[in-house]
């Protein structure tokens, strides 16, 4: 059986502190381990250029990023490991993608939305500031996930709309371009989302984050993670005095490092009052006792930064060779960027060569009422159920336009064998094909 594919990306954009660590690096490797899973792990550097213009931040994220994901335990020579600006079949793909990408799926992406937002309150142009990097980024995002096929993409819930919309990207190129011989292209990827991610609290309490700079560093030297962890805000109760441990950033802490038996231990000791150095002390000793081995192991690593070089180097030459090249060698003969050499003499030219387009049709049956269907050529996509007027039919076919198709809509029947993906990526075809009617009619 074919492997499950798993693709995890990571922005190149800053130091990794403990909250990385617990929430997603130290999950990630125990995946990697798993029997039937081909991971997939690149450094997203590409990515970090949109927020990031300090070249020797980005220069030096990566190295420390990839130190540590290796320090942690990630084995290059079992996983794809690799550094994203290495295969740059992924920016000839962000290309094929962007000339399929419907602009309004765009228009909709929560981070260009919020910027929009932010400038509507400031007052500023709807786009001020606002890169094409920014508008583009979903785009990028769905080339790093549909070059590789990849099945599964764990992400947090604000990530899950751009794994929707690599979706339709990927759909709608297999629509355009698999279509009339039914070749996909592209595995349409699902997201993975872990209920139970553990979120550490910062210093202050509030969720670990560079931006609210409460973070404490994965690999910050022994003494200075103990002054970080003293520092943590606690209440003003007195040694001796019950505790409540649920509500304690000191024990939500060493919960994500303890093992049951050790949190239960420390859950016994604030009912019984222990003072809040006591705790601070055991957590800090519980926090060193897993990172010392894996800080070693990132100091070594960070004092040769060549090897680390050559290891991505490498993991992104193998997988070029593997998968990306023969990929984009395929993708490229579906669009017709091909020999001319072969081209076939009088074959009729491009218009014989392109696909049909899906259209409605409406039309009147014996019983007087009103339908319509949605085709592909002889293949009915989608049959309605009957309508009183032919107004009534027109205003539902404008609807189902506008607002896509609802799988449990009753008065909508699929086609024999046709499944929800295909009738969304006809009526995504479709809308792009009308909008690029009316802009040729308005040029």
């Amino acid at each position: 059986m074919q492997p499950t594919r798993v693709l995890t990306g990571i922005t190149t954009s800053g130091t990794p502190h403990l909250g990385n660590y617990v929430g997603a690096i130290r999950p990630a490797v125990a995946t990697s381990r798993v029997t039937g899973v081909e991971s997939f792990y690149f450094l997203a550097d590409y990515h970090a250029l949109i927020k990031v213009q300090d070249p020797a931040r980005v220069q030096r994220s990566t190295l420390e990023i990839a130190a540590t994901w290796l320090a942690c335990g990630l084995e290059p020579d079992k996983v794809w490991f690799y550094r994203q600006s290495d295969v740059p079949e992924t920016t000839e793909l962000t290309w094929l993608l962007t000339c399929v990408a419907g602009k309004g799926i765009l228009n909709r992406a929560h981070a260009y939305k919020a910027a929009v937002d932010r400038n509507r309150e400031a007052g500023e142009d709807d786009d001020a500031a606002v890169t094409a990097g920014l508008f583009m980024y979903p785009v990028l995002m769905a080339a790093d996930i549909l070059l590789f096929n990849a099945h599964q993409v764990p992400v947090g819930r604000d990530q899950v709309q751009h794994i929707e919309m690599a979706r339709d990207f990927g759909q709608r190129f297999n629509h355009l371009y698999g279509e009339p011989a039914g070749r996909q292209y592209f595995t349409l990827p699902e997201a993975v989302i872990e209920q139970r991610v553990a979120t550490l609290p910062g210093l202050d309490g509030r969720k670990m984050s560079k931006s609210y700079d409460n973070t404490i560093p994965l690999f910050a030297p022994r003494e200075q993670l103990k002054k970080l962890i003293y520092s943590i805000v606690t209440d003003s109760r007195a040694p001796g005095e019950p505790k409540d441990a649920d509500s304690s950033h000191v024990f939500q802490l060493y919960h994500a490092f303890a093992s049951a038996t050790e949190t239960e231990a420390m859950r016994q000791g604030f009912l019984q009052g222990i003072g809040w150095g006591e705790a601070k002390q055991a957590l800090f000793e519980r926090i060193d006792a897993e990172v010392a081995p894996l800080r070693e192991k990132y100091e070594a690593l960070m004092a040769k930064p060549a090897d680390i070089e050559t290891i991505l180097r490498d993991g992104a030459a193998r997988l070029r060779e593997r998968h990306a090249i023969p990929t984009l060698r395929a993708l490229r003969e579906a669009v017709g960027l091909r020999d001319l050499s072969q081209v076939a003499v009088g074959s009729g030219g491009e218009r014989d060569s392109k696909p049909p387009l899906p259209v409605f049709k409406q039309y009147r049956e014996s019983d007087g009422r009103f339908y319509f269907k949605l085709v592909v050529g002889d293949r009915v996509l989608l049959q309605s159920a009957a309508f009183d007027s032919p107004r009534e039919a027109g205003m539902r076919i404008a609807a189902i336009k506008r607002e896509g198709f609802a799988d449990a809509d009753a008065t909508l029947l699929p086609g024999g064998g046709v499944t929800t993906d295909e009738i969304r990526g006809a009526l995504q075809a479709l809308a792009i094909a009308e909008a690029e009617k009316l802009a040729a009619k308005t040029v």
